[in-house]
């Protein structure tokens, strides 16, 4: 069994967030890292290896991206993958979630995995749903929120949050899922994990090498087009109460909630 995680490179937590306003598009120019919930997807995959209730032959980390993508690739290595595969191409540049779905679902076809997991949001674009999209290029069941995966019988049986509570679904494989950051705690790599990442196989594809047709993706593949970006509006100053007599200060605090009718 062929176990395929999906992870991706986004700006670190720590650098302020900017939109390109030329492009449209996230500024990418500062420090990047490995998306923090694709972690919980790595983990998940090393948990269903080492578990034993399913002959997990390899953990492979796929990524789109530009070549400093390849760091991502190497801290997800250096968790647990055996090997990496990296999607790398001018012609991706400008790709909506439906020109990146469907690139991600041609390497994955070629390399015909059994399960696909994927974390449950990215940190930048915070999109929930190229799981699916990936999937139904696939023609695979997807499930989303994912919290638990147990094995039975050859199958998954997996819990997921719903708004009033969980789903309890059993999946037939091959099936492509995307992990809640509740699953699991993800593990710290040892140096010698971190050190060895750099050695282990590194996989680079263009577009042409797994089929894919430069106007099925970028700008001229993507459906969906950002017209307009607007800064959030201001915050309205908050109003300062002194408490030079505690009754009358508690009096105005009170008449304020009362006015919002937040009492």
């Amino acid at each position: 069994m062929k176990i395929c995680v999906l992870v991706k490179e986004v700006p670190d937590a720590a650098v302020q967030k900017r939109i390109d306003t030329g492009s449209m598009r996230l500024d990418r120019s500062g420090e990047n890292n490995l998306n923090p919930f694709d972690t919980h997807a790595i983990e998940a995959a090393m948990q269903l290896k080492e578990g034993g209730d399913l002959q997990v032959d390899e953990v492979v980390a796929v990524t789109m991206g530009p070549g400093s993508a390849q760091r991502a690739l190497q801290k997800a290595v250096a968790l647990g993958a055996d090997r990496s595969v990296h999607l790398s191409d001018d012609a991706l540049l400008g790709s909506d979630v439906c020109a990146t779905g469907l690139a991600l679902a041609k390497v994955l076809e070629s390399e015909s995995p059994d399960v696909v997991l994927l974390g449950q949001q990215s940190d930048d674009g915070e999109c929930y749903t190229i799981g699916a999209v990936v999937a139904d290029h696939l023609k695979m069941p997807s499930l989303t929120q994912v919290v638990k995966m147990d094995v039975e019988d050859g199958k998954l049986r997996c819990e997921r949050q719903a708004e009033y509570g969980y789903d309890t679904v059993a999946l037939t494989l091959p099936a492509v899922i995307s992990v809640g950051d509740a699953i699991n705690e993800p593990r710290y790599p040892s140096l010698k994990a971190i050190m060895g990442a750099k050695k282990k196989p590194l996989d680079t594809k263009s577009t042409g090498d797994v089929g894919i047709d430069a106007g099925q993706v970028g700008e001229a593949g993507s459906q969906t087009t950002v017209i307009a970006l607007n800064p959030p509006p201001p915050k309205e100053a908050g109003e300062i109460i002194e408490d030079e007599d505690t009754a009358e200060t508690v009096e105005k605090i009170v008449a304020w909630l009362d006015e919002r009718k937040l009492i």
